[in-house]
């Protein structure tokens, strides 16, 4: 699926998405719906789009399935000798500047688009936006892939910054629905997870228990 981006080689999977993380009073809540797409065929309606690269901080992948693959791969790596060489987890936006640097650096061959978030001692929760071409940019929640030009107008009307973690849930999971249902290349089930200082709880939500809205 080309999705705005004609980059992608012959035969090469694109994980045509909807990925998206909010920032709620305590923690983040990232997530994404689970079909990956190879032209107008469905490679894989289960994938697992939430990518741990440390133990407080996930990302969310768009664009080249084996770019965004190899990006998070060196990032986890670099994550991992921060870890042994200085005693102590990485702050969120190190892992953001990191997925910054990879993306810039090779903005000219790769096809991807990430979504960071997590928890850290210093900034608490945070979420980052790497989009294609390498910038960066720190927001209270964000959304990628292309399911999320359906869900911007519903995104912008319902965050609220003092959200709950219950209200956090339902407004991500709404959201994610909506694109699935009117996306192509989004579909499957939706998968969250929710990061703070405890730790992180993975959801599953199935394809027979989505958020229902109008259909006509």
């Amino acid at each position: 699926m080309e999705h705005g981006n004609t980059r992608l080689k012959p035969g090469e999977v694109d994980l045509g998405t909807t990925i998206m993380a909010v920032k709620f009073a305590n923690g983040v809540i990232i997530g994404a719906d689970s079909r990956t797409t190879t032209g107008s065929y469905i490679a894989n309606r289960v994938t697992d789009k939430l990518t741990m690269v440390h133990d407080r901080i996930y990302c969310c992948r768009s664009g080249s399935a084996a770019d965004t693959q190899a990006v998070a791969d060196m990032v986890h790596y670099y994550l991992q000798l921060y870890t042994a060489q200085e005693g102590e987890r990485p702050p969120v936006e190190t892992a953001a500047n990191l997925f910054r640097e990879l993306c810039y650096t090779n903005k000219d061959g790769l096809s991807a688009g990430i979504i960071v978030a997590g928890w850290d001692k210093y900034k608490g929760p945070s979420v980052y936006t790497i989009p294609l071409g390498g910038s960066i940019h720190e927001q209270p929640f964000s959304i990628g892939g292309s399911g999320s030009t359906y869900i911007y107008g519903y995104c912008d009307a319902n965050f609220r910054d003092d959200m709950t973690k219950e209200e956090a849930i339902k407004f991500t999971k709404n959201s994610i629905a909506l694109a699935m249902s009117r996306d192509g290349s989004s579909g499957g089930v939706i998968r969250l997870a929710i990061i703070d200082e405890s730790g992180v709880e993975r959801i599953f939500v199935p394809g027979n228990q989505l958020p229902t809205f109008w259909e006509g």
